[in-house]
This record gives structure tokens, sequence and C-alpha cells, in this order.
């Protein structure tokens, strides 16, 4: 063993990025909501002209998961700004926090999250 090489963690999980197999979206509308054991965020795109938002991926998550998901955020976004500066909210066209939607029906998972 050459001891040189720096020493891999011995809990650390490899990950393996497939073109074939791995799906890329845009999205620039998350629409999230929750039950007590999960969270479902849908990501959509919204086309200028088109009346609708179409729901491209659906993500359900533990609470706890979800935590973990907002924590890496905050911090590659503080990363981001640090590096290119502070992302400005204001002048998107798109929905705005606290716009609320009309989803009806959950699809598959049924009768929508109770907060």
């Amino acid at each position: 063993m050459d001891n040189n090489q720096p020493k891999q963690p011995q809990n650390q999980l490899q990950l393996e990025l497939n073109p074939q197999l791995t799906k890329t979206s845009y999205s620039n509308l998350a629409i999230i909501s929750h039950s007590r054991s999960e969270f479902v965020i849908d990501f959509a795109a919204t086309l200028p002209g088109l009346p609708k938002a179409v729901i491209g991926d659906r993500i359900v998550m533990t609470p706890e998961h979800t935590k973990r998901l907002m924590n890496a955020l905050f911090d590659n976004i503080s990363k981001y700004e640090a590096q290119f500066g502070v992302i400005d909210l204001g002048g998107g066209k798109g929905p705005q926090p606290g716009t609320t939607f009309n989803l009806g029906d959950f699809g598959p998972m049924g009768g929508g999250a109770k907060s």
C-alpha cells in the first residue's frame, strides 16, 4: 500500500454519474408541501405565454432528509454568493414567495398532504 495516498473514510459513499441513466430536468418553480411523515417537492417549468406550469419531477423525502438538504442548500448558496455576489430575488417575473397554487390531488399519492 502506498502511504502517500490519502486514506478514504471507511463509511464514505461512492457515487457514480452515468449519463445514459441520469435524467436532467430544468425547473424554475418548486412547490413544496408536507404531511407529518414526508415532504413532497414538485419541480415545474413555467414557459412564457403558457397558462400552466408543467410538473416534471416529484421528490418525496423524510423530514430529516429534507432538513439535511436545506442545510446543504444554505451552505452552497453561501459559497456561491461569496464567489459571485448576492443572489437578487427581486427581479424575477415568476411567482413570488407566498404565492398560492391550487394543486388539487397529489396524483398517485392521493388526497394531498395536511400540514
